[in-house]
This record gives C-alpha cells, sequence and structure tokens, in this order.
C-alpha cells in the first residue's frame, strides 16, 4: 500500500512468480495488478486485482478505507486480472455501486455466474461524471484499447487519469522504474499494437485534460517527464509511426546458413551508418521480437524452407506482425533452399497481406550456403531497402 496523494491510495499487489502474463508473455520479473481508493465525502474503490494476489489486495484494501465503507467500484476494465474480486466487492459492502460502461454491465454474468447485480450498476458514457466531494471524477469510453468495455477516468481535483490497461507496462510495480519504455513498449504492441485507431481516438479525448498523472493498471504511475515521454510515444506507437530509425534484422535458420547470410546482411548495412538490430526467431522472445518490428522503419526477414513454405518460426512471427497491424514499413526478404526454395514466396505472401508494407526488389534467394556470388545481390537488396 502506497500514498500517491493525501486522498489517493495505492492498493494493487506484485505477482513476481508470475512467467506468462495471458499465458504466452515472458515477464521474468513478474507483473503487478494495480488498484487505487481514493478517500472523500464518498470512497472510490478503481478495480480490483487477480484473484492469484486476492489475500494481498483484501488486506491493502481494509488498511486503505480505515475503517470507511466503499462507496463504488469503478470498473474499467473487466479482464480477470483486474475483476477478479468483484463478486467480493459486491458481497461485503452491500450498499456499494458497481460503475462501469454498458458493454461491461453486459459481461458481467459471463464471469460471474450465481452474481445478482440487479440495482448494484451504474453505467457510464463519455463526459458522464461521478460527484465524490472535491473530486469528480470524468468518464470516457476506451473501446478495443484493449477490449470493447474499457473507460478510463480523470479525477479533475488531483488532475490524475486512470487509464485503465493503456500505459501499462510487463514487471512488478517498482520494476525498471527508470526504463519504463523497455517494457511499456513490449507490453504495447502485444497488448494494444492491432487497435492503434482506437488509442489515437482516446488520446484525442483526454488531450483537453490537464494530466499531472497517469495510473495505469499495470506498471508505475506515470508523472512529470515520465508522464511526457510516455504521452509522446503513445502518439509515435498509436500512429505506427516509426520511433528509431534503423533495420530489424529477423532470422530462421535450421543449419546456420541462413543465420550466416543474415550476420553477413547485417555487417553490409552497419558498414553505411545503419543502426542494425538482429534477431534469432527460433531462441528470441517472440513478444520482443514483434516490438523490434514496429520500432524501428525498415525490416529484414530471412528464413530457410521448410515443407515447400517457410520454417514455422519465421511463420509465427510473420502471422503475429499481421494480427497486430503490423503496417507503414519497409521490408526485405532473404530465402534459403537447398532445391526448391520457397520461403521467399511464403514470406512476401502474409507481407503483402499487411497495410502500406513495401517488399523491395530483388528478394535474394541463398542455396544451401552463402557464396561469393550472392555478395552483389545482397549489395543490390540493402541498396533498395535503404532508398
Amino acid at each position: 500500500m502506497k500514498a500517491i496523494t493525501a486522498t489517493l491510495q495505492y492498493i494493487g499487489a506484485d505477482d513476481p512468480q508470475l512467467d506468462l502474463f495471458e499465458s504466452q508473455y515472458k515477464v521474468p520479473e513478474g507483473m503487478c495488478y494495480n488498484s487505487y481508493v481514493l478517500l472523500d465525502q464518498k470512497v472510490a474503490v478503481f478495480d480490483t486485482v487477480d484473484a492469484r494476489c486476492g489475500a494481498e489486495w483484501k488486506s491493502n484494501l481494509q488498511k486503505a478505507l480505515e475503517g470507511r465503507v466503499p462507496d463504488y467500484l469503478i470498473v474499467h476494465h473487466l479482464e480477470p486480472d483486474h475483476s477478479a474480486l468483484i463478486a467480493w466487492v459486491l458481497g461485503n459492502y452491500p450498499d456499494l455501486k458497481l460503475v462501469c460502461s454498458a458493454k461491461a454491465q453486459t459481461m458481467l454474468s459471463q464471469f460471474f455466474e450465481n452474481v445478482n447485480f440487479a440495482d448494484r450498476v451504474q453505467t457510464v458514457k463519455d463526459g458522464d461524471t461521478l460527484q465524490l466531494g472535491a473530486h469528480t471524477l470524468h468518464f470516457f469510453t476506451a473501446a478495443m484499447v484493449h477490449w470493447p468495455e474499457v473507460i478510463v477516468s480523470y479525477d479533475d481535483f488531483d488532475k490524475t487519469l486512470f487509464s485503465a490497461d493503456a500505459f501499462g507496462k510487463f514487471g512488478v510495480y517498482d520494476a525498471d522504474a527508470d526504463d519504463w519504455a523497455c517494457e511499456a513498449r513490449r507490453y504495447y504492441f502485444n497488448i494494444c499494437g492491432k487497435y492503434g485507431m482506437q488509442v489515437q481516438a482516446l488520446l484525442k479525448k483526454t488531450a483537453p485534460l490537464d494530466i499531472q498523472r497517469i495510473c495505469p493498471l499495470h506498471g508505475p504511475v506515470l508523472e512529470g517527464e515520465k508522464l511526457a515521454e510516455a504521452l509522446r510515444l503513445y502518439n509515435i506507437w498509436s500512429k505506427y509511426e516509426v520511433e528509431t530509425e534503423g533495420t530489424f534484422i529477423a532470422y530462421a535458420s535450421i543449419h546456420g546458413g541462413t543465420k550466416y547470410a543474415a550476420e553477413f546482411l547485417a555487417g553490409m548495412l552497419e558498414s553505411t551508418g545503419e543502426k542494425v538490430v538482429l534477431t534469432d526467431l527460433t531462441r528470441s522472445d517472440m513478444a520482443e521480437a514483434i516490438e523490434d518490428a514496429f520500432r524501428y522503419g525498415r525490416m529484414v526477414v530471412a528464413a530457410s524452407s521448410y515443407d515447400a513454405d517457410v520454417f514455422p518460426p519465421m511463420h509465427e512471427f510473420l502471422h503475429k506482425l499481421q494480427l497486430k497491424g503490423y503496417q507503414n514499413r519497409r521490408v526485405a526478404i532473404v530465402e534459403n533452399g537447398s532445391w526448391a526454395p520457397t520461403a521467399g514466396k511464403a514470406m512476401k505472401a502474409l507481407l503483402e497481406t499487411m497495410k502500406n508494407v513495401t517488399v523491395v526488389e530483388p528478394v535474394v534467394t541463398v542455396k544451401s550456403r552463402m557464396k561469393a556470388e550472392d555478395v552483389a545481390q545482397f549489395a543490390a537488396m540493402a541498396d533498395a531497402l535503404l532508398a
């Protein structure tokens, strides 16, 4: 439990033993589930936490309440890592109102089968307010950031935005607090990346507000320079713009031939002064590869042919890029094949489904191992990529 302002308490919990967030994203430092209590004439609780941390959250809540009874539970987001204790709250505080979007109201019974929500729910939409006393909450819908029922709220007294999953990051509450962008970037592109248009819509709704603090549902509270940097990056990320000039090379090699070609190309590009990031898709964290693909303006995909298609780690990578809305980039292709190269065709077909992705020519074909005669086509491709 931590004091954020004189009237706002953090009552969230760290889950350092969690290894996979959403059963797919590696979180070596674990994860935090954020929740807050605002004490005014009325008392508002902002979200609950994952069931794994239920006991700690209940204890934190009781301490923060200081003997008072909450009037409202604000449900910004209904995903189970933020809503697991809703039924417990309603059962323990029979006069409490649950405040959420109309869409969340229709979904409540999907998560809580035997809970009677009649006369317990107050729905809000864009422009609605909730008076707590000196503090007034202003609500904004944030559909598909990153679920359809999401809302955010703004406290005009403390000038605090409660941003749901937006502006979150992987890791426990205080992990890498000085390097917010690294795990926030990986989080954004893998959790919210597909919904840049919706994130832009939310940024426009909240732009007129005097925001001095952002309280997300994951990661640290953002203030000062960190707040300004987070807003700057979210604007870049949600517009699918280039954050860092450079080339990301992702390769998937079976016996080392494709790896050698990717490393040779990396050296060739670096000799021009280009910043290059190289990733082995067979061993690297896939979520980090997705993050780097969005971060840089150019990408090279290099892969072996496999079963008349492309080596599966590359197929998985490109499929995930497609799911996350990868766009507005220049991409070069390197294929490898010992008798019937097919990787290039398969990779190009996946890339062509993505918005405003330019596949540069030539597509380079390596036969088993790179040879001196291949250098010229690599040079031509590098020139086209950097043009």
